[in-house]
């Protein structure tokens, strides 16, 4: 596997180099014209086939809070803050064939300030080269092939953020070589492959040991493409005419990985090998839409302990992530979650099963670009629903997209 793996770095890195070699008579041909700038989807500026620069925002300022319990309404937390601002630059230069997605994070939670971390403003820094229309490579920092609410923007979410099953199971960023096949068959179906093969170590990793992460997804689109890429898009916006369906199963394996949960969580005492199955699905069809998720990780002795008997442990068990949701009109809609977190015996006195409900309206105004949002649920402790268990508590969130 390892002198596999170092064969498939040193070609897609081969690919690259010679790309831009083949590309760069490019700049031969630079006209004296001015770059021609539009609005109509954030900011473009472009020169001829040379380059193409297209910039946009976004930020998400948000009020929320968690009450003491069940059972006492009290506000035991308040999430008053901005959540999100993103400033996103994507285009080519040279060729449309290569092309590049810079993503930087500016807000407290984006920077990672919140887990005591350094600032880490970079969440996208990748290039890719497109072969074809079909086959492209990418060689860099960016979200990896896993669960479909992850890899769906949080800028286009039916819920203010994503489910507690995303956050104790998504394989999120890493850094790496990155590749996307789609095949279309002669009928309207689509098959869509995607791998990648990375540190490990999740965004902006210092260097490590040999231990790599390596992921493939598979995606089957049986009645043709959803209208806009709604496919990694939450709520049936669009109306789509027809039925729309997708499905797709991811499997990741860390080797040798230092943190929790993979590319995130806290740090282990130990390396251990972790493996990761991911099954999703979503159906849109005239303003109706669902989507459900499973997960499952997996390790071989999750407990690691210090010279000094602490302890840290992998998450292993499952997670359950559904979405029922209705547009009720053009711009306004509804949406129903429910979403488990169920560790394993193994590590059950380490971490306990929590398991939540939650309802939510938005408002759209332009799209997912410009919207309201406001969420109520519950969240509930060891399978125990009843608000008697005074661990139980209910939540509410108001939030404002706004970008371009």
């Amino acid at each position: 596997m390892k002198k596999q793996s170092q064969l498939l770095f040193c070609l897609c890195f081969c690919i690259l180099l010679i790309a831009c070699g083949t590309q760069a008579s490019f700049a031969q041909n630079e006209s004296d014209e001015r770059a021609l700038i539009n609005v109509k989807n954030g900011i473009s500026i472009s020169k001829d086939s040379l380059f193409l620069l297209n910039l946009r925002f976004r930020m998400q300022n948000r009020f929320g809070f968690n009450t003491v319990n069940a059972k006492d309404f009290s506000i035991d937390q308040v999430d008053f803050r901005v959540r999100r601002l993103r400033l996103r630059l994507d285009g080519y230069v040279l060729s449309p064939k290569i092309q590049y997605y810079i993503q930087l994070g500016f807000s407290k939670s984006d920077l990672d300030l919140e887990s005591g971390g350094y600032a880490q403003p970079i969440r996208d820094a990748i290039v890719y080269y497109f072969l074809t229309p079909n086959l492209y490579l990418g060689f860099g920092q960016s979200k990896l092939p896993g669960n479909r609410e992850r890899v769906i923007s949080s800028g286009n979410l039916q819920f203010a953020d994503r489910s507690i099953a995303n956050g104790f199971f998504t394989l999120d960023r890493d850094f790496g070589f990155f590749g996307y096949y789609t095949y279309q068959t002669m009928g309207k179906s689509q098959f869509q492959l995607k791998g990648a093969i990375n540190t490990g170590e999740g965004r902006n990793p210092s260097v490590g040991d040999s231990g790599l992460s390596y992921t493939g997804r598979f995606e089957y689109l049986p009645f043709g493409n959803f209208t806009n890429n709604g496919d990694y898009s939450e709520g049936d916006l669009e109306f789509e005419q027809t039925p729309k369906l997708t499905l797709g199963v991811s499997y990741n394996l860390n080797k040798n990985a230092h943190r929790t949960r993979g590319q995130l969580g806290s740090r282990l005492y130990e390396g251990r090998d972790l493996n990761v199955l991911i099954a999703d699905a979503m159906f849109k069809y005239a303003g109706w839409g669902a989507m459900a998720e499973f997960f499952k990780r997996d390790a071989a002795d999750p407990v690691t302990r210090n010279a000094e008997g602490d302890s840290q442990v992998v998450f292993v068990g499952i997670g359950t992530n559904m979405h029922l949701s209705k547009m009720i009109t053009r711009k306004s809609e509804l949406a129903l979650r429910y979403a488990s977190v169920r560790p394993d015996k193994v590590i059950d006195e380490y971490e306990g099963r929590i398991e939540e409900v939650a309802m939510g309206y938005s408002k759209y105004l332009n799209g997912h670009r410009i919207k309201l949002q406001g969420n109520l649920g519950y969240a509930w402790n060891d399978g125990q629903i009843q608000v008697v268990n005074l661990r139980n508590y209910w939540f509410a969130t108001f939030q404002v997209e706004f970008g371009i």
